[in-house]
């Protein structure tokens, strides 16, 4: 089975989706037009219809790719 994460914050097309943990940990790093939005485990959980209950990440930070 995978863990999945509910996203809060950040950008608007990624706020409010569930996306997998993998490797499952407390910070996620998700590439995101150009760059990555990090996203640190709370300790809130959520239950998210198909995927049941899921462990919230928020948004703290974004940083960009070097070209």
């Amino acid at each position: 089975m995978t863990t999945k994460a509910l996203l809060q914050g950040g950008p608007a097309d990624l706020a409010g989706t569930t996306v997998p943990i993998v490797p499952p940990g407390q910070e996620l790093k998700i590439p995101h037009r150009g760059g990555y939005e990090h996203y640190k485990m709370t300790t809130r959980h959520e239950d998210s219809g198909k995927e049941g209950r899921v462990t919230v990440y928020q948004w703290w930070e974004r940083t960009e790719v070097a070209e």
